[in-house]
């Protein structure tokens, strides 16, 4: 499979613009490599403070910093720099490359419909003015629109999406990244609007609640190489079944650091297939299967976001916009804080809130939670995640919250209500997560520890736990809950497809 790229192809002149945006690398960067192929290079990252584009979150923005400052170290390794500007790209790029006689402006593709509105817009404008305009796949295995149904309409479910990627051969080969770049300066009149990450304001100051994040990550193409070797070596064998299992690390960690384009999906695709092929990584074949399948999600997720440009906002199945979702302020605060009685409902709402990031299988289980325990609308857990995730992806995100709630494409079926109590003891067996996460229950026996509520009153004390203080009531019953979830979401569907069980 090649690159594409989508060129106007106008005569060059003097240094070319390279515009980085979700693909903060040197490695396997297609519009980077073409842009050095120029010759000198201005290099540029712009904040996009435009109303018109979905502002990213807070746990997002603390991320960015460090990445473009760890992106600004492998500049100069290279001889080259980043240029950080802010403000709505629409309207400082033809001022920019015109005031700086640019001859030529490089990027990588984005796949959100506003994105896309202003890519258009640019090349548009860009070419008017005589500039080269270059767009490339830096983002994807497969871009959204190559992947259809046998009857070349868009895919609607992930198996058979998947497979016909898979049908479409290797990806493309990473391009190593440049050894040197001839750096050329933004023009005079530009450079005094050049900013530094402090300037950007991205982090918080007062207070600062990023402690836990920097003690948790390494931001950066070096970090994220370092969780995909560590993946290999010590996560990949017996990933099929320990990736359920949030008290172990047994995932690869990698989804920040593809959220910003700090190693590429086609890095991670091949020095994986590497690691199959040659045996560094001893794990059996179904493991391998299992991960690429997890690239195949993001992928898929992707594909949904291209051909439903309203995914996080409007549901994917409209038969869900009649459901009567509840407006429990109290209950979302709850689960905000993790405060909810349900322990590991709880630990996993306060993990995403130290460190930017929640074990997939207990995003699912809080997940689950928002909408059938507390009937609350989908996209109010969305938004949540969208600010406190470092890997608030506009596609991940908004496909597994339609995922979860039943609305969207491939979905779990609207019966399918996660016990948070089971889940638990299934998946942290030792309690050793929810203990983590949730002090005030540490020293509880496992037997009770999912469902405090129910241990006698003797042993709460003498763990030191007393309910409704030091640790909540369950704030919802969940029998009853359940029972009022499916006696909602049976009200939307047909009768004869009611006849299985919740979980």
């Amino acid at each position: 499979m090649t690159q594409l790229a989508t060129t106007t192809d106008l005569p060059a002149k003097r240094a070319a613009l390279m515009w980085f945006r979700d693909d903060l690398r040197i490695e396997d960067n297609p519009a980077l490599v073409q842009a050095c192929q120029e010759g000198a290079v201005v290099c540029i990252y712009i904040f996009d403070d435009s109303p018109v584009r979905r502002a990213m979150g807070a746990a997002s923005r603390w991320w960015l910093a460090q990445s473009l400052r760890a992106l600004s170290q492998d500049l100069a390794k290279i001889g080259g720099s980043l240029n950080l500007l802010k403000g709505d790209p629409a309207q400082l790029l033809p001022r920019l490359v015109k005031e700086g006689e640019f001859g030529s402006i490089f990027w990588n593709r984005r796949y959100g419909a506003s994105e896309i509105a202003l890519d258009t817009q640019l090349k548009s404008d860009l070419t008017g003015l005589g500039i080269k305009v270059s767009s490339f796949n830096g983002h994807l295995l497969n871009e959204p629109w190559t992947v259809t149904t046998k009857t070349g309409t868009p895919c609607k479910v992930f198996t058979p999406y998947w497979r016909a990627a898979r049908e479409k051969g290797e990806p493309s080969a990473p391009l190593p990244a440049p050894t040197k770049m001839a750096a050329a300066a933004l023009p005079a009149s530009w450079a005094i609007h050049a900013l530094t990450v402090e300037a950007l304001a991205l982090e918080p100051t007062k207070p600062d609640w990023s402690g836990g994040m920097r003690q948790a990550w390494q931001p950066g193409a070096a970090g994220a190489r370092a969780n995909l070797e560590r993946f290999l070596d010590e996560g990949l064998a017996g990933y099929g079944e320990n990736r359920n299992r949030p008290d172990m690390r047994a995932t690869s960690h990698l989804s920040p650091h593809l959220r910003f384009g700090e190693i590429s999906i086609n890095q991670v695709w091949h020095v994986t297939e590497a690691a199959r092929l040659g045996g560094t990584a001893k794990a059996p074949a179904d493991d391998f299967a299992k991960f690429a399948s997890e690239l195949g999600w993001r992928e898929f997720s992707n594909h949904l976001l291209f051909h439903n440009p309203d995914l996080a906002t409007k549901n994917y199945n409209p038969r869900f916009d009649a459901f009567p979702w509840d407006t429990n302020a109290k209950a979302l605060a709850a689960w905000q804080r993790g405060q909810t009685g349900y322990p590991i409902v709880d630990a996993g709402m306060r993990e995403l809130w130290a460190t930017g990031w929640m074990h997939n299988r207990v995003r699912m289980i809080v997940g689950s939670f928002l909408v059938k325990h507390l009937l609350l609308d989908w996209r109010l857990g969305e938004d949540w995640f969208w600010d406190t995730l470092v890997d608030a992806d506009p596609a991940n995100n908004a496909a597994s919250w339609q995922w979860i709630a039943g609305s969207g494409a491939d979905a779990a079926p609207y019966f399918r209500i996660f016990n948070p109590m089971t889940q638990g003891e299934k998946f942290d067996p030792k309690g050793d997560y929810v203990r983590k996460w949730v002090p005030e229950l540490s020293n509880l026996p496992i037997k009770y520890l999912n469902q405090p509520w129910t241990a006698p009153q003797g042993l709460l004390l003498a763990a030191g736990v007393t309910l409704g203080q030091s640790y909540p009531q369950p704030i919802v019953e969940h029998d009853k809950a359940r029972q009022r979830a499916l006696a909602a979401f049976k009200a939307l569907k047909p009768d004869d497809d009611f006849a299985r069980n919740g979980e």
